[in-house]
């Protein structure tokens, strides 16, 4: 069956999409704020997502950001936001589809089915089990944005987290210079190189058993790096 996860602050309106989804068989869970939301999607991966952006602890986009990072489940958004400028936002940071509030009920359930569909016909997919990586020298949680190694948490920069957590969602996965400067520096830095250098020497030093012959993070010369895991 599939599993649906509502994320909506407004309990009224949470609890009709829970009724009309459940009566259609789906499996539901809801979250009223976007900290919930991602435990939950950890916990228990929905197959999709139908997000409202006015969330009270954080903005839907920033909900849809941080799950693209290890989920590649379907979202729809459902917001009261219908400027071009919020669309374009939420589609940018990975949503699949927007209906504006309010809404018709049929129109979101036929929605709903394409993007089941969608998600059906895909390529499968490579989810990080529970939102978290482990290895033989330490272990990430990417809900909890957290690293330990050898019993102690690893205290990374912004900086450093980004990059880990792009290479360790594509494992195995060459990811070129050039993306990853562009996804963490922004993209007027796509040659910077020598960026990528310091940073990743940092990151080694702080999970690498042996820093200067890396196990897990690995560099392929003038192409990129990867994680192998």
């Amino acid at each position: 069956m599939t599993r649906v996860l509502v994320v909506e602050d407004d309990a009224q309106l949470a609890r009709a999409l829970v009724i009309n989804l459940q009566a259609r068989q789906y499996v539901v869970d809801a979250a009223p704020d976007g900290a919930t939301a991602l435990s939950l999607a950890a916990a228990e991966p929905p197959d999709v997502l139908v997000v409202d952006l006015g969330l009270p602890d954080m903005d839907g986009v920033d909900v849809i950001r941080a799950l693209r990072r290890w989920s590649r489940a379907s979202v729809l958004v459902l917001s009261a936001r219908s400027g071009s400028e919020d669309k374009i936002r939420a589609l940018d940071a990975g949503a699949d589809d927007y209906m504006s509030k309010p809404f018709s009920m049929d129109e979101l359930m036929a929605r709903l089915r394409a993007a089941t569909r969608r998600a059906a016909e895909a390529p499968a997919a490579e989810p990080v089990a529970g939102g978290q990586v482990s290895t033989d020298d330490f272990t990430v949680d990417l809900v909890a944005k957290r690293v330990r190694r050898e019993e102690r948490d690893v205290r990374l920069t912004p900086t450093e987290w980004h990059l880990l957590e792009i290479l360790i969602c594509n494992p195995g996965r060459l990811i070129s210079q050039r993306r990853l400067l562009q996804e963490v520096w922004g993209p007027s830095y796509g040659t910077k190189t020598n960026y990528l250098r310091v940073y990743m020497a940092q990151l080694r030093r702080k999970l690498e058993m042996d820093p200067s012959h890396p196990r897990y993070l690995i560099t392929e010369p003038g192409m990129g790096y990867r994680f192998e895991p």
